[in-house]
């Protein structure tokens, strides 16, 4: 309806109060709904991928042209208690939330309060990386764009699997982390970044990050259901998808999991929210930050500047079935991937917590929006429901995508087992830790991370990661002075634990990596030092 009191349908006109003939209604909203097309056998297309890769709950919406052609549930919000996907159901969304911290920054620079290219230090002074010159040099920019010089996933251990660290003790711990590059030379996915950009927002500002953007970016669009953390969530009565996972290795029975608790890297991936409200967010983003009423939530340039690649991003050579996907570019902007496919410019990005996945996938050129929520980790169904939604609106023959990612996440096992497998063949037999099991029992320091113990228990020992309540688990000899952890907790991956050993031929410490290929990079075993207090070794 038009501010003059009448309303049209395909450009025929009529005043408010007026009757229209209902043969000629139905015409009318079926000419108006046929321009909201979309795949007629998406219900059946989902309710196979689900089967496919274990999904016990999907919500998808669809944006097309300004209007939402699609906002709906499929599937059960919990395995263990029955409850319905709908369009009001809450996911968390994970790292698509880094796309609502470059925003919020954004409307920042809209404001004069700050400049993409602002040193870091500038709102945080006492932000430090493990070097003098990045710690001076990084910008805002390089925290969104992955290019501060911080390895893969660098410090995810301190937030998760969740843990009892502060958001002011990660954002201290930066200092202690290795660098692996220089600032702006190379990329590596990193969520500490978004923690620090989050903690500039609230310094630029003068409100906590999640008062931004609840106000300044949730209340203007009217996503009135969207939250932040899981606190205060309760499954139970609430309409929220539980979590779902089979083990890290995704071979084992899927069962719901509590939620993660992300308050503390909320600005990283701490949003939770539904195909309702995530229907709003996109069609801002591709009108170029312009909400319903004309206003602007970010100007066209500040939409430009995000949308941007800021650093190339190596693409990865995919098994032949899927090598139509394979793009010619590949970038990371700010809170955004961006890639090509079939000719179309993708902006787009994914999001993983423990037991969900989500997809975010817009392509400009179409006016085309595309959200896909998941209450398990198997990352093959959203990628094929987002393909096949792509292939509809470029009007491509369909490709079997869930057979194509299921063959690529099988491939993706099969190779990570066999190297393991190989690992292990290569174990040296008959052999026995140098000192007596009682000489590992200490308490150790790592000093990004903090604290880990190691006992004696039932004639063997037993590793505890003190920040994270979840992390404990039997140690397994493996060969000479090298062990396996087998974590209790079947999400987190098991590690190998290596000890080294001072002149005197005291323990000094010990030293971790990832057995398998299959382990999240969000598990950093590699970055990780600990060291046994020097005073058990007798020096002064």
């Amino acid at each position: 309806m038009n501010r003059h009191g009448r309303f049209s349908v395909r450009g025929i006109h009529y005043a408010e109060g007026v009757r229209v003939p209902i043969l000629l209604l139905a015409l009318l909203l079926h000419a108006a709904s046929a321009l909201l097309a979309q795949p007629a056998d998406l219900d059946a297309w989902v309710a196979r991928a689900k089967k496919q890769f274990e999904v016990p709950g999907v919500a998808v919406a669809i944006v097309k042209d300004g209007q939402v052609a699609l906002a709906k549930g499929y599937g059960t919000r919990n395995l263990a208690r029955p409850g319905a996907v709908d369009p009001h159901t809450l996911f968390g969304i994970a790292s698509n939330t880094k796309a609502f911290t470059a925003a919020a920054l954004a409307i920042l620079v809209d404001e004069g309060k700050l400049n993409w290219d602002d040193p870091v230090q500038k709102f945080l002074p006492r932000f430090q990386l493990a070097d003098a010159y990045p710690s001076r040099e990084v910008t805002i920019r390089d925290l969104l764009s992955h290019r501060t010089g911080m390895g893969l996933g660098a410090g995810d251990l301190l937030y998760w699997p969740d843990t009892t660290f502060s958001r002011a003790q990660v954002v201290s711990a930066a200092r202690y982390l290795p660098l692996v590059s220089s600032p702006r030379s190379r990329y590596a996915y990193n969520n500490l970044g978004y923690v620090v950009a989050g903690e500039v927002v609230a310094a630029a500002s003068g409100m906590p990050w999640e008062q931004f953007v609840r106000e300044r970016i949730f209340k203007p669009l009217g996503m009135d259901e969207t939250r932040i953390t899981s606190d205060g969530l309760d499954p139970a009565t609430g309409n929220v998808a539980v979590p779902h996972s089979k083990g890290w290795r995704l071979e084992g029975t899927l069962r719901p999991l509590a939620p993660t608790r992300d308050a503390v890297w909320a600005a990283a991936a701490g949003i939770k929210s539904n195909v309702t409200d995530l229907a709003k967010w996109v069609t801002l983003q591709l009108a170029g930050g312009k909400l319903p009423n004309g206003m602007s939530l970010f100007s066209a340039n500040q939409a430009a500047a995000m949308w941007s690649a800021q650093i190339p991003v190596p693409i990865r050579e995919p098994i032949p079935a899927l090598r139509s996907t394979k793009p010619q570019f590949s970038a990371y902007g700010m809170g955004w991937f961006l890639r090509d496919y079939r000719g179309r410019k993708i902006v787009t990005h994914t999001g993983g917590l423990t037991g969900m996945v989500s997809l975010t996938l817009l392509v400009p050129e179409e006016h085309l929006g595309i959200v896909v929520l998941t209450n398990q980790e198997e990352a093959g169904a959203f990628q094929s429901i987002g393909n096949h939604i792509l292939d509809f609106y470029f009007g491509l023959p369909a490709t079997d995508w869930i057979s194509a990612y299921a063959a690529d996440a099988a491939k993706t096992r099969r190779e990570a087992n066999e190297k393991e497998a190989k690992a292990f063949s290569a174990r040296i037999p008959n052999t026995q830790p140098s000192l007596p099991l009682s000489s590992y029992a200490k308490q150790y320091t790592d000093p990004w991370y903090g604290k880990a113990s190691i006992e004696t228990r039932d004639g063997g020992l037993y590793l505890r990661f003190l920040g994270t309540p979840s992390m404990h688990g039997p140690l397994e000899h493996f060969h000479l002075d090298t062990f396996i952890v087998r974590w209790q907790d079947p999400t987190i991956p098991d590690a190998y634990v290596h000890f080294s050993h001072r002149i005197d031929g005291s323990v000094a410490g010990f030293q971790m990596a990832a057995i398998s290929d299959l382990a999240d990079f969000s598990f950093d075993y590699q970055d990780l030092h600990f060291e046994a207090p020097k005073e058990d070794s007798g020096a002064k």
